[in-house]
């Protein structure tokens, strides 16, 4: 059997540069058991934070990642060519350039900045790769809580109240922006940088003081910074939906348990060890950790504790599923992602969502039915199909216009 050739990227120029590389091992792991390991070649592409592209069998396993310096000397420095068609990793060697793998498929893993926010699809898509996970589009309206929040309203999907600025704007209006938060939101309020994820950045203001203090820290992060009400008592419900815009499932909900007011990203990827799975409304700890090469376990977001399913009432946990799914259409979004609700009672409010989320969301489809190994083939089945589809649209057309004589100078 001819095997597919599936690079996965990960590591990138972002804060969430580890986060990426457990749930990118996660993933390769997954993707090498079984069946699927004799039907895809997994090339592991890792970049570094400063941006070098890497791979090698070395970068599969996590005790590797101690010491970067010994990692990045075992591994082979690799590059593509930014030319359409061109879908080999290259290496420089003794007798000059030689092709390391030609990929049939690529995966980004690339949580943040630099990755998740579309620019790195934008390079897929230019060289003409197919790639699992949400196009360009959808990759940077998921990544801009700002855009994001515009566009759901804008579709008449439920978003808490908001303000918005710049930190250009902060420098130079402070006051009247701190008054416009203190009318249109009150306190308490909760800040963050537009375009990161994993809790990074974000605090609570309950008032002026803290207000300044935390719109000071998420500008070290992003030049868009956002300000929400704060919904109290604070509850957070995530929904992970797999597939197409115009066809794709959602998953069960899932409740985290937080050990603050605000998720931290401590909750998120440092709150447990195990690998005990998730039961009815169970806490769990670890939910269906994957195995690294060298026997480690890694855990990354599926180590946040967690109620799955989440304590909710049936038919606010159906409706909780239609808006992620409407959220999932609305945004033209591909692959896998998952959409994090805020609920004020019953009241339920978008809060964002996740392209490329950690851990690709595969606790909430083992918890759905589907196992890690099914979301990797879905994930990659869909991003051949995708290619397929594409493949029938007019992207240029074979006329020549210059050949005609209709231009003799430069633009009219």
């Amino acid at each position: 059997m001819i095997k597919t050739t599936v690079g996965v990227f990960f590591g990138g120029r972002s804060v969430e540069h580890e986060i990426s590389v457990i749930s990118a091992l996660q993933a390769i792991a997954a993707t090498r058991e079984g069946d699927l390991g004799e039907r895809y070649e997994v090339v592991p592409v890792y970049i570094t934070k400063q941006g070098r592209w890497l791979t090698g069998e070395v970068l599969a396993d996590t005790a590797n990642y101690r010491d970067m310096e010994a990692l990045e000397r075992r591994a082979t420095e690799v590059w593509m060519k930014p030319a359409h068609g061109a879908r080999e990793l290259w290496r420089k060697g003794f007798a000059g350039e030689r092709v390391v793998a030609k990929l049939d498929v690529a995966l980004p893993v690339l949580h943040g900045t630099n990755g998740e926010d579309g620019t790195f699809q934008g390079f897929l898509e230019l060289i003409g790769i197919p790639y699992a996970g949400c196009g360009v589009l959808s990759s940077a309206l998921g990544m801009d809580k700002v855009a994001a929040k515009m566009v759901l309203r804008e579709s008449g999907l439920p978003v808490v109240e908001y303000v918005w600025f710049t930190d250009r704007e902060w420098s130079s209006r402070r006051d009247e922006l701190v008054a416009r938060v203190e009318s249109s939101l009150g306190y308490p309020a909760i800040v963050k940088p537009a375009n990161l994820g994993s809790s990074v950045g974000i605090a609570r203001a309950r008032d002026r003081e803290e207000l300044v203090r935390a719109v000071e820290t998420a500008a070290r992060y992003s030049s868009r910074l956002l300000v929400e009400r704060m919904i109290e008592p604070l509850r957070e419900i995530n929904c992970s939906v797999l597939g197409s815009a115009d066809d794709h499932r959602t998953s069960v909900c899932e409740e985290p348990v937080r050990s603050s007011e605000i998720l931290s990203y401590a909750d998120k990827y440092m709150s447990g060890s195990g690998s005990a799975k998730g039961g009815s409304s169970k806490i769990s700890a670890s939910v269906g950790g994957a195995k690294i090469a060298g026997g480690a376990t890694s855990e990354g977001m599926a180590s946040t504790k967690r109620r799955i399913p989440a304590d909710l009432p049936a038919e606010v946990a159906d409706e909780i599923r239609r808006l992620a799914s409407e959220t999932f259409r609305v945004l033209s979004c591909d692959g896998v992602a998952r959409v994090d609700f805020i609920l004020d009672g019953n009241t339920i409010y978008i809060n964002e969502i996740n392209a490329i989320p950690g851990s690709l969301s595969f606790y909430l489809w083992e918890a759905t039915g589907l196992p890690f190994g099914g979301l990797m083939d879905a994930l990659i089945a869909g991003a051949l199909k995708r290619d397929r589809d594409k493949s029938h649209k007019t992207v240029s057309y074979s006329e020549n216009i210059f050949s005609k004589g209709a231009f003799s100078g430069g633009k009219k």
